[in-house]
């Protein structure tokens, strides 16, 4: 196991600037997650790590040794891809013991590491079958499995469960846990599903554009987001922005929204009178309204999913996602009033995006 330490990372693709100074800190152990949208330079980030990829500036440094010049080989890392790069005509057996035998380890201790993966990732009655006869979950223990024979400082995870169906990944991402909590070693993940990464991630690194946005414990980024773009990609479904206006008056704060409505401001807001805000609330924390209370909304869907209800409405012209755990039988067109929780909601300057707390 080893700490992985990027500090003021560059990457250049010819004039376009892909890594724009990384700094990241991933402890002995660590379960990180690098996740952000498409193009945002996560999986080139991780092949920089892995050394596939040449580095433009900064250092990345291993169990504090810096791997800059270092082939993949010589990092004592470990690296599970997309597509399982498994070789087709190897058994399972032989693709798992593949880097043992390069290393010239002897038979006995070849065989002894993979019984011993193969035991783990409940493949010790599939070692003398090929890939072609594996479904895609069972590829991807194995390619999980010739990672874990070689006892690497670092394992390195490339949206390795992208090509399986939404039940597997569910599976297979609760087998990846159990199996870090397991082996303890340090572990970095790329992925663009959020979800993967909040139920995953000791740590997860928001990234976009190839600059870190924030870095912290899945909670702390789901309760405390550093702005507008953190808080609408992490949780699910997204974060409601309503754009308004912040005003004070009477020792009270409250934000103007379009049509003469307005909301009451979060407590821990910091901003001016005056001030051109974005209201933001998650689905789950909006409350049906009893009387006067509230803000009226027109229903526009209603997705019912069995544990709970999810209901799309407009207000002030902008469409916002409730999440309800009671059942109700709203109609489209049906006029109903929404209450968020002031406690639990957020205010994002409108210009820079950043978060406006005290």
């Amino acid at each position: 196991m080893a700490t992985v330490d990027i500090i003021g990372v560059e990457k250049y693709f010819g004039a376009a600037h892909i890594i724009r100074g990384v700094d990241i800190a991933i402890e002995d152990g660590q379960f990180a997650v690098l996740v952000g949208p498409s193009g945002c330079g996560k999986s080139t980030l991780l092949r920089m790590i892995a050394g596939l990829e040449e580095i433009s500036g900064g250092e990345i440094r291993i169990g504090g040794r810096v791997v800059n010049a270092l082939t993949p080989k010589e990092r004592d890392i470990a690296m599970v891809f997309q597509n399982y790069a498994l070789y087709p005509h190897m058994t399972v057996r032989d693709n798992m013991a593949f880097s043992l035998n390069l290393a010239k380890q002897s038979k006995a201790s070849i065989e002894e590491r993979v019984r011993k993966a193969a035991d783990i990732l409940g493949l010790g009655a599939l070692l003398d079958r090929f890939p072609r006869q594996l479904s895609g979950g069972q590829r991807q223990r194995v390619a999980m499995g010739r990672c874990i024979v070689r006892d690497p400082q670092v394992f390195l995870f490339d949206e390795p469960l992208s090509n399986l169906d939404a039940k597997l990944r569910v599976q297979m991402r609760t087998e990846i846990k159990e199996l870090h909590q397991r082996l303890k070693t340090t572990s970095i993940y790329v992925t663009h599903d959020q979800i993967e990464a909040m139920t995953m991630a000791d740590k997860i690194v928001v990234m976009r554009d190839g600059v870190v946005e924030q870095t912290g414990s899945p909670l702390e980024l789901y309760d405390r987001p550093a702005n507008q773009f953190v808080a609408g990609f992490i949780g699910s479904p997204a974060m409601n922005f309503l754009p308004g206006v912040l005003r004070k008056a009477s020792g009270s704060a409250r934000v103007e929204l379009e049509g003469g409505l307005s909301l009451p401001a979060p407590p821990d807001a910091s901003a001016e009178d005056g001030q051109k805000v974005v209201y933001g609330t998650r689905p789950e924390h909006m409350h049906l309204a009893n009387g006067e209370d509230g803000v009226p909304t027109e229903v526009v869907v209603v997705e019912p999913t069995g544990a709970d209800t999810q209901v799309f409405t407009k207000i002030a012209g902008v469409e916002v996602t409730s999440v309800f755990r009671d059942r109700h039988d709203f109609r489209p067109g049906e006029m109903i009033r929404l209450r968020p929780d002031p406690a639990r909601a957020h205010l994002f300057d409108a210009a820079s995006g950043v978060r406006l707390a005290r």
